[in-house]
């Protein structure tokens, strides 16, 4: 079965193909294609990112998505991989659960060499990394300190999946073009729970954690300069409210 993403991708090449949609033209904003598949904002981006490696249209963001091509690009992967926002779903439900089970388990040279990690992370972000190894390896020292080698194998290949996948390459490099990278103090509020042997706070901890890496995904890859305008907006008179009602 072909996955969400996929569908509406098709269906709005179809579209391109067959003229709907001329050449330079804008596509409708991503809460309008939402509201007409009846999808999700992530099952729309995904949609959207899939076209552009394609060839089919161009992501500008804070502007909005344009048709570059009725006919895309023959060199382009006839098939796509995982979405984005669904590994990173899978993450979410077993890193959580994984890291309630190190901070069982963990022993303190462990705890050591997750320190050491986020000095090499905070080194990472402050010179400009391209990659992202050292929240890589974060994330994979956890997983060993569970003391089980399936779930250290899952981690593993879910990593190596966001690095290869043309999906998430793609929207990963949009996000650090925007200026997103592994937020110390997450990472830093993962491991004091670890370090307290605090199966629940280290749960909820990589929950909050990998539920930010989702919203942040999201928002550095937002195209329409009206739909983040709105929320601004919104999110401002909510703020506004809230001074009022205090």
């Amino acid at each position: 079965m072909r996955r969400l993403y996929q569908q509406v991708a098709d269906q709005l090449r179809a579209e391109i193909s067959e003229g709907r949609y001329e050449e330079n033209a804008r596509l409708p904003a991503e809460r309008l294609l939402a509201e007409r598949f009846d999808v999700s904002r992530p099952t729309i981006r995904e949609a959207i990112i899939a076209l552009e490696i394609r060839g089919y249209v161009e992501v500008r963001v804070g502007s909005g998505v344009y048709v570059i091509s009725r006919t895309g690009n023959s060199r382009a992967p006839a098939e796509l991989d995982i979405g984005p926002f669904e590994l990173l779903e899978a993450r979410r439900i077993i890193e959580s659960d994984l890291a309630a089970l190190a901070a069982r388990r963990i022993d303190d040279t462990q705890i050591a060499r997750l320190e050491r990690l986020l000095e090499e992370m905070e080194h990472e972000n402050e010179i400009g990394a391209v990659g992202e190894r050292a929240d890589r390896e974060f994330h994979n020292a956890i997983a060993r300190a569970t003391r089980n080698s399936a779930l250290v194998a899952t981690v593993d290949h879910l990593w190596s999946v966001r690095e290869t996948s043309p999906m998430l390459v793609a929207m990963l490099n949009k996000a650090r073009a925007y200026g997103i990278k592994p937020l110390i103090e997450e990472h830093r509020a993962i491991l004091d729970a670890l370090r307290e042997r605090d199966p629940d706070g280290a749960h909820a901890a990589m929950h909050a954690h990998l539920s930010h890496v989702i919203e942040a995904l999201l928002e550095g890859t937002e195209a329409d300069a009206v739909e983040r305008a709105r929320r601004e907006t919104e999110a401002l008179r909510e703020q506004y409210q809230g001074l009022k009602n205090g």
